[in-house]
């Protein structure tokens, strides 16, 4: 009984660090992609913000050359 009981034990504690080891990469992964997302986003925003500065630009060149 004792060493059904000890193996037992040894059992949960493996399962116990597999489980941990898991949801560490499960987080990782999570992270990554969310980083890519985010970096993705920023560089859509910061294009947009350049492209509307340019449409601008040129209306006011248009107005320049129409006075």
């Amino acid at each position: 009984a004792q060493n059904k009981l000890e193996s037992t034990v040894r059992n949960i504690s493996v399962t116990q660090v597999n489980i941990a080891a898991a949801e560490s990469q499960i987080r990782d992964v999570d992270f990554a992609a969310e980083s890519a997302n985010f970096a993705k986003h920023n560089i859509l925003a910061q294009s947009g913000s350049y492209a509307m500065s340019q449409a601008n630009a040129v209306q006011q060149n248009v107005l320049r050359l129409l006075q």
